[in-house]
């Protein structure tokens, strides 16, 4: 049991589990990145506000029904009343000076500062929810930064393009990375493939070490690349625990079931391909490959 349990781990099993470690490494960073980027650009576009401003006839309780309103429509995610006095205040502290002691009254009028939800924080939405909120007579003007917005929005598309893009050219090279390391396992076991062959072992039997042991090279791999990627968003969060909203643990939690599943497919998928590959084969044929 000791011998078997020894050739089981050798040394090819350890590099095999490090060199795969590192390419499933490399493709959780990138699917970290995709997803943080998700949630960067729906943090982004919950946090741009714009302000629906009302007539000075609308008393504080009608502004506050107003608002009560508005809370309850799905496309708002969070309202913030700000009063004729709040505003003078703010104005003032941005200012240094009164604006009231030159002009002899409150210029600012109430206002109701409106974030969106994410899904709805685009070009189009903004326009019918800005008609729908204007059909209250009371509002005399909505300003919102559509320019802010549809910079945020292009740059997005493009962020999501590039990222995804890169994150489908990993997969293909980590495929084939994981692919020529247990390749070149099983190819120094082609002549014990073909031995056991000829003393009548059925395919399945052959193929279950040669899948076992790679399962578990997957395994720990995966296991391994999960660790270092959780250390690393543990260190990127305390530097700067801002980064709570968009590196959330539902980001960690998929980006490391993703590394563990893609470890544990592509590590016995390519397996049982190169193993079937060598049980097809002649003894001629194994001599010049």
């Amino acid at each position: 049991m000791g011998r078997k349990s020894g050739s089981f781990f050798d040394m090819q099993f350890v590099t095999s589990s490090i060199s795969t470690m590192l390419v499933l490494l490399l493709l959780g960073i990138v699917v970290f990145f995709v997803m943080a980027a998700n949630n960067l650009s729906v943090y982004v576009r919950e946090n741009i506000a714009f302000s629906v401003l009302v007539s000075d006839d609308m008393k504080e309780p009608d502004i506050l029904n107003f608002q009560k309103q508005l809370n309850k429509e799905p496309y708002v995610k969070q309202t913030t009343y700000i009063s004729k006095a709040q505003a003078l205040k703010e104005q003032t502290e941005a200012m240094g000076t009164d604006p009231a002691e030159f002009i002899g009254h409150n210029p600012f009028t109430a206002s109701i500062e409106i974030k969106l939800n994410a899904d709805y924080a685009n070009s189009d939405s903004i326009a019918w929810i800005k008609d729908e909120i204007q059909s209250n007579k009371q509002v005399i003007e909505i300003n919102y930064p559509q320019d802010l917005l549809d910079a945020v929005n292009s740059n997005i598309r493009k962020i999501s393009i590039v990222l995804l893009g890169l994150a489908a050219l990993l997969t293909l090279i980590s495929f084939a990375l994981i692919n020529n390391t247990i390749r070149l396992a099983v190819y120094s076991k082609r002549f014990i493939i073909h031995t056991m062959k000829l003393v009548g072992a059925s395919w399945s039997f052959i193929r279950r070490p040669f899948l076992l042991r790679n399962v578990w090279i997957g395994v720990l791999a995966a296991t391994m690349a999960d660790a270092i990627l959780v250390g690393l968003a543990y260190m990127l969060v305390k530097y700067e625990p801002d980064l709570l909203a968009v590196v959330t643990p539902e980001v960690i939690v998929t980006v490391m079931g993703s590394v563990f599943v893609f470890g544990v497919i592509i590590t016995s998928a390519c397996a049982l391909i190169s193993i079937n590959k060598y049980l097809r084969m002649r003894v001629s044929e194994l001599y010049y490959i």
